[in-house]
């Protein structure tokens, strides 16, 4: 079982290639995973399905981890993601907090401005 720092930096390398089955493997059955300028999305299944239809358009995000510290079974990380996709690279500064629990994911929210996003895709 990774420790909670391996394994947000591991979910997090994975968005460079989008496998929405490898990505929600990460997250315990019943986890949150909130975009805080949207709706959270509940469940290990819902989240698998936001990140196929989300990656859909993208041909990858790279995370890029400026900071991250763990305390406990909590890691919080400020970070830039690069959405690569519609022909272009769009840098999104992001603040993100994480619980772990038994080695999963239990809960994901990621702070930002959305205003990049709707630029670059039309959102």
């Amino acid at each position: 079982m990774l420790d909670p720092d391996a394994l947000v930096r591991d979910m997090c390398a994975a968005w460079a290639r989008p496998d929405a089955d490898h990505i929600a493997s990460f997250f315990t059955e019943d986890a949150v995973y909130h975009n805080i300028p949207m709706e959270p999305v509940v469940g290990r299944q819902a989240i698998r399905d936001f990140i196929a239809g989300f990656a859909s358009a993208l041909d990858g995000i790279d995370f890029q981890i400026h900071r991250q510290m763990v305390t406990g079974n909590l890691v919080m990380n400020e970070r830039t993601d690069v959405l690569r996709g519609a022909g272009r690279d769009t840098e999104l500064p992001v603040m993100g907090v994480f619980e772990v629990v038994d080695g999963k994911i239990a809960a994901w929210r990621d702070y930002f401005d959305m205003a990049p996003i709707t630029r670059a895709f039309g959102g």
